[in-house]
């Protein structure tokens, strides 16, 4: 019986990602396949971090530098250890007062990432 094959990922090149490719040499100084996993594994955390961000602001209804009359306001950040294909990492998640904050990127008790799907908001 023949193995099935996996798909192949094609890869479409467009100026866009060119320019973003170009940025990341210059900001991580990337020398080696180890180097471009440590830039992406910082950026997801980075990402995580500001989708996080957004999910808190649209839970309270005012932004972070705002003030409100709101009962639930923010109170800091929990940090928290995940898994993810590119290795593990450290987030900050932010907190609200009354605990009813419920992230949907990273959820509560969520410890691994690497095959996470579905929608962020």
């Amino acid at each position: 019986m023949a193995r099935e094959k996996k798909p192949v990922h094609k890869v479409q090149m467009t100026d866009g990602k060119r320019n973003i490719i170009r940025q990341l040499l210059e900001e991580y100084d990337i020398e080696s396949a180890l180097d471009i996993q440590e830039a992406l594994k910082d950026l997801l955390g980075g990402t995580i971090k500001e989708i996080m961000e957004t999910a808190m602001e649209d839970h309270l209804g005012y932004n972070k530098s705002q003030r409100s009359d709101n009962e639930d306001s923010r109170n800091g950040y929990k940090t928290k250890q995940v898994n993810s294909s590119f290795g593990s990492m450290k987030i900050n998640v932010p907190q609200d007062r009354k605990s009813s904050f419920e992230p949907q990127v990273v959820k509560k008790r969520q410890k691994d990432i690497s095959d996470s799907s579905g929608k962020f908001f």
